[in-house]
């Protein structure tokens, strides 16, 4: 087995690296904080989480507040469980 061989595709690029280290450690977060804490525009963050959501990473629940409507995003239990298996590929990567 190759020291890359648990480093995930899906979490290379920047943007859902920082979705899903934002999840990992919230309970769940809106569209504008994500958008917020990340500094990206509308359109690149609604992709990557696309993306996140057809590999089944993170859990999409739209509601409305008051007349505005809200999308907030949580990472599924194998969103966690890929999350953490990339994150020590990385780790152990940087120690070799």
């Amino acid at each position: 087995m190759g020291i890359i061989d648990n480093i995930n595709k899906i979490f290379d690029h920047r943007i859902r690296l920082g979705i899903m280290s934002i999840l990992a450690v919230n309970d769940d977060a809106d569209f504008n904080r994500l958008k917020e804490l990340l500094g990206v525009t509308d359109g690149n963050l609604a992709s990557h989480l696309k993306a996140l959501e057809k590999e089944e990473y993170i859990l999409v629940e739209k509601q409305f507040i008051g007349r505005k409507p809200n999308t907030r995003y949580s990472a599924t239990k194998l969103g966690k469980a890929e999350f953490r298996k990339h994150i020590t590929a990385l780790e152990k990567l940087l120690r070799k």
